[in-house]
C-alpha cells in the first residue's frame, strides 16, 4: 500500500512538470488575440504560451507588445517570435529586434525579429533596419519568459 500511495505521488509529480512553455505550431487561420486579423505571415508572427492557458497568437510583434500592455502576461508565460529569415521559433528575450520603416509588417511596427546576428545579417530585409533591444520594444521588464535579453 505504502509503495502504491509513492508511485502515485511520484507520477504525480511527473505530470505536473510540463518543463517550459513551448511554442505552438500556427497557422493562416489563425487569428492575432489582439486585433482579430488573420495570421497572414508567419514570419512577423509571435506568441505567448501559459501552462493550463490557451495561447495568445499575433500576427505582428507590435500585436503582441500592445497586448501585454492591456493584458500582462501569466507568471510563467513565455513570449516567441518568428526569425523574419527562416520563421523559426525564437523566446523572445533570446531574439535581436530590427525596426524596418520600409519593410511593411501585418499591422504596421515595422519590427522584425532575428535568433542571431547572422541570421540578421543574411537576411536583406533587415539591413536598412536600425537594431533594438528588447527593452526597446517591450519597455523596461522586457518581453515575458527570462531575465535576459538583448
Amino acid at each position: 500500500m505504502r509503495r502504491a500511495v509513492v508511485l502515485v505521488i511520484a507520477a504525480s509529480a511527473l505530470l505536473s512538470c510540463s518543463g517550459a512553455p513551448k511554442p505552438v505550431a500556427v497557422s493562416d487561420s489563425d487569428a492575432c488575440a489582439f486585433c482579430r486579423m488573420a495570421v497572414s505571415d508567419k514570419h512577423f508572427a509571435a506568441e505567448l504560451v501559459a501552462p493550463g492557458e490557451e495561447p495568445r497568437i499575433y500576427d505582428d510583434i507590435g500585436c503582441l507588445v500592445s497586448d501585454l500592455v492591456q493584458h500582462p502576461a501569466p507568471g510563467e508565460a513565455v513570449a516567441f517570435v518568428a526569425d523574419h529569415r527562416t520563421g523559426d521559433w525564437i523566446a523572445a528575450p533570446d531574439a535581436i529586434y530590427t525596426r524596418v520603416p520600409e519593410l511593411s509588417t501585418p499591422m504596421g511596427s515595422h519590427i522584425i525579429a532575428h535568433m542571431s546576428p547572422a541570421s540578421r545579417d543574411a537576411d536583406a530585409a533587415a539591413r536598412s533596419g536600425v537594431p533594438l533591444s528588447s527593452t526597446d520594444v517591450f519597455g523596461p521588464a522586457g518581453p515575458p519568459g527570462a531575465s535576459r535579453g538583448r
